[in-house]
């Protein structure tokens, strides 16, 4: 009987030593997407890019010899399902760091999740409370809704352009949007002279636009994120209204001109720089990165790479480059990230301090406007 157990229990003891060497030799990154549901047009690019560039570390033997491991869940851009996989994430797969969700109201239900369980969390939403004020272990990729607002007032002052109606989403990002306007109205000299808002699942915003169109604005700034600002500039054409358009850089991608068709046209908005990535000066830091994002996420994915996608390249980008200095625990990790100085990704420059875990200036975004079915810099 001795005989017998021996080798069972050598061979047992050496599967158990094969699996931890196998698990020390790997750096276990946690991911959630919305792949499916409403946000899909978020969470697909970024779920695509952060597999493409894992792939292409571990290609080129992983970071200080251990391979990265990409576990994704998708939420479906259900906080509940967020809160509950970033928990399993944590609590079952180990991970060290988790990249996402995509959106502001999925990321504010999760980062309590990161603090309380110390583990980095960079989010890909853009809501500027994600990070302010600033969580200890919460960063955040996409550039932030009171730059874009910036952007577009600026804008609009040198439009002449002072009395505007805002029509937001009534979701995360939206709310995150419509408090950053009404924040910032005064400061640029500019009167919102209609606030209203509509649901996620809004198919027709003619009540609103109707009234929108008995004021006195001179422009419509509408926040949201795809399908409704198509909605709303079908609804804008089909009303015969004048007004300039604008839109958040929620609709920054090739997907809001498919859905918005030749209503799209002429539509001013905020935007990272990597959808007129070939149009940029080469003096620009971010070409480089860029344009070899762009081309990437073509080869793999037979598709354009786009802004969305952008943030979920960042964020891996970001902890490699953490890892690299510091090693691949939560706290070396998220120490490192406050640390980052000048990193060139595509939503922009990052510079994290103890101050901002937001890591973006104003210069993140570019103006754009549809143009012939494309996207066109504003200068």
């Amino acid at each position: 009987m001795k005989r017998l157990l021996l080798p069972i229990i050598t061979f047992a003891l050496l599967s158990i030593w094969a699996g931890s060497c196998l698990a020390a030799s790997t750096i276990k990154i946690g991911a959630l997407f919305s792949v499916t549901g409403p946000p899909s047009f978020l969470g697909e690019p970024e779920r695509n890019s952060a597999k493409m560039v894992v792939d292409e570390i571990n290609a080129k033997g992983g970071i200080k010899g251990k391979k990265l491991e990409l576990v994704v869940y998708d939420t479906q851009g259900d906080a509940t399902k967020a809160v509950q996989a970033a928990n399993r994430l944590i609590k079952e797969d180990k991970v060290v760091a988790i990249i996402g969700p995509s959106t502001t109201g999925e990321s504010m239900a999760v980062l309590s999740v990161a603090e309380k369980e110390g583990i980095p969390l960079i989010s890909c939403a853009a809501g500027s409370k994600i990070t302010d004020p600033v969580k200890k272990w919460v960063f955040k990729t996409a550039q932030n809704d009171g730059l874009a607002v910036t952007k577009i007032f600026e804008h609009l002052n040198k439009r002449k352009i002072n009395k505007v109606a805002i029509l937001t989403v009534s979701d995360g990002f939206g709310a995150s949007g419509r408090e950053q306007l009404k924040a910032h109205a005064a400061k640029f000299g500019i009167q919102i002279v209609v606030d209203d808002t509509y649901g996620p699942k809004d198919t027709d915003m003619t009540s609103q636009l109707t009234k929108i169109r008995g004021s006195q604005a001179q422009a419509i700034v509408c926040w949201g994120t795809n399908p409704g600002p198509a909605v709303i500039a079908k609804n804008v054409k089909q009303l015969g209204i004048k007004l300039p358009l604008y839109m958040s850089h929620g609709v920054s991608s090739k997907k809001f001109i498919d859905l918005a068709g030749d209503a799209a046209e002429g539509i001013i908005l905020p935007s990272g720089r990597v959808i007129v990535a070939d149009v940029l000066p080469a003096s620009d830091k971010q070409k480089k990165s860029l344009v070899a994002f762009v081309k990437d996420y073509q080869k793999h994915y037979k598709a354009e790479g786009d802004h969305f996608g952008g943030h979920a390249w960042d964020a891996i980008m970001l902890l490699k480059g953490a890892i690299e200095r510091g090693g691949d625990t939560p706290a070396a990790i998220r120490d490192q990230l406050e640390k980052t100085r000048g990193f060139a990704g595509i939503g922009g420059i990052f510079t994290y301090n103890t101050a901002d875990h937001a890591g973006l200036a104003k210069d993140a975004f570019v103006l754009v406007q549809v143009r012939n079915k494309d996207w066109a810099l504003v200068k």
